[in-house]
Parts: structure tokens; sequence; C-alpha cells
């Protein structure tokens, strides 16, 4: 795609850019080109079809080059547009936070569940802060409080809590770190889980441009669910509740460590619109106080 005199329009930008980003091995090359497109031509998808015989200008046609050569390299789209939606807000993303999938609205949606006279939340590696800013919009009586050890992280995380206009409060730290002496009623985690050993089988846009520190979860994948178990009963009120997202076929190995660890009452699993056990959680027994 070449910026001489010959015109390029809507349609024969779009067709194009589908060809050169499928030889890319990028999975839905005419979607992206789309979304893209809208970007660089400030029109949502409606506007781009019935703008199909429109040429692109100069400076049009550079700014979607600039796009469309980032997306080959197999960069992910969310990071080119800066923007990814999540349970119907919009959140900023950069490389610095994990981009929000909609499986983890399967955690949020069990804990908005389950979180009605919660006076206090914890969401544990809260990275874009899409978990923590969710919550605090479905529950604004409850105190959200977030995590995350990456303070650029928490830079994104505290726009998006502002640009959704919730009083999310954010910790930089590991865990609990920050929270000597503190209890909440629920916490919630999307942790590392990837195994060691997958980390080099992840998709070129996962494992080359997204935190690998906010992807490996140790030689199987569980050691941060085994951390915050160990830790949670001290942090969390009677009958606290505790929920995570968990990797395809870890649900009965985190509900093993949940009942081991005295998370035995009201322990639950939830399936992610593919049918894959996504959310593990449970209540604190054996606490009165």
């Amino acid at each position: 795609m070449t910026t001489n005199p010959e015109k390029w329009d809507v349609l024969k930008v779009l067709n194009w850019t589908k060809g050169y980003l499928a030889e890319k091995g990028v999975e839905n090359p005419r979607l992206d080109a789309e979304w893209m497109l809208c970007d660089a031509l400030s029109l949502d998808r409606v506007g781009l079809y019935l703008n199909f015989d429109k040429p692109l200008s100069d400076a049009e046609l550079t700014a979607y080059r600039g796009m469309v050569a980032r997306r080959g390299k197999r960069e992910p789209l969310q990071y080119i547009l800066g923007t990814q939606e999540f349970m119907g807000l919009e959140f900023r993303v950069t490389p610095a936070v994990l981009i929000p999938r909609h499986d983890t609205e399967v955690l949020v949606t069990e804990a908005i569940a389950r979180g009605g006279a919660a006076a206090s939340i914890l969401d544990i590696g809260t990275g874009s802060g899409c978990v923590a800013v969710a919550l605090a919009k479905a529950l604004p009586q409850c105190e959200v409080n977030s995590v995350d050890v990456s303070g650029e992280a928490l830079e994104v995380a505290r726009g998006n809590a502002e640009a959704n206009g919730t009083a999310v409060q954010f910790f930089e730290g590991s865990l609990f770190e920050p929270f000597a002496g503190r209890r909440f009623d629920m916490v919630v985690s999307n942790p590392p889980y990837i195994p060691n050993h997958e980390m080099a089988t992840l998709q070129p846009e996962v494992r080359g441009f997204e935190p690998a520190g906010a992807l490996d979860g140790g030689a199987d994948g569980l050691d941060f669910y085994r951390s915050i178990v160990g830790a949670a009963p001290e942090h969390l009120n009677a009958a606290g509740w505790l929920i995570f997202e968990v990797g395809a076929g870890q649900a009965p190995q985190v509900l093993g460590l949940l009942k081991a660890g005295g998370f035995t009452e009201e322990t639950f699993t939830q399936t992610d619109p593919a049918g894959i056990e996504r959310v593990v959680g449970g209540r604190l027994t054996g606490r009165t106080a």
C-alpha cells in the first residue's frame, strides 16, 4: 500500500488489508482491518459501510498504514487502538497491562452475585483495573481496593477508574503486602496462571507483547493461588469470600487448595461461555471474629 496518485478508497483498502493480515497469520483479518480503519477515519462500523467508495487522504492512509504494519507484526489490536471494552465499560490499555478478556467477566459477575452485603472488596493483581472498576460500578455501596506490583499498571488503572467515575483505592505491592492488619469481606483475583512450560506456546500477540509477569504462574501455574489462599484468612472477615479466575483444567486443583485452606462453605465453580470452568470460589469457615 503506497501513497502514490492511485486512489485508495475504503473498500479497496479493506480488501488489501484483509489479504495482508491473513498472510501474517492474523485470526480475524477483515474485522481487524475494519476496526483500525474506523479509528483512522473517526467512523463507527456503520459509517464505514456507508462510505465504501470514500477515498482516503494521504494523512489518513499514512496513519492507517502505521496501524496495519503494527498488526502485521502481531501486536494486539487493543494496544494499537488503545482501548478494550469490558462489562459494558471502556478501558484504556497499554503494554503495561494485560488486555481484559471477556472470560474475566464471569469472575466479576460471580463476585457481584455474592457481594451485595459486602462493605469492602480487595482485587489482587488489578492490571488495567477492569475487575475493580466493574465491581465498584456495580456495587457502589462497597469500598473497593486493588493492588498490583507494577506502578505502570496502577497508573493505567487509576486513569480507568477516574474515566469510569469510580473511587477505587489503589495500592502498589505484592498480594496482601500493603494491607497489614486489614480485613475485607471479599477477595477476588485473576492471577497469573500459565505454567512456565506453556509460555512459549502462547499466541504471538500474547507472548510477544503482553506483560509476562501477568501471565507466568510458575511450574504448574498455581503459585499465586497457593500464596493467596495461604494468606487470605488473615485478611478476610468472618465468612469472607475468596473468588478466583482460573485457567482451563485448573478448577479442581484450585478448589482443592481452597478447601484445604479453610474455604469450605458455599464452594462453587462457574463456566465461561465456552463451557470451561473459569471461576472458583468459597467462603471462609471456622472463624467468627
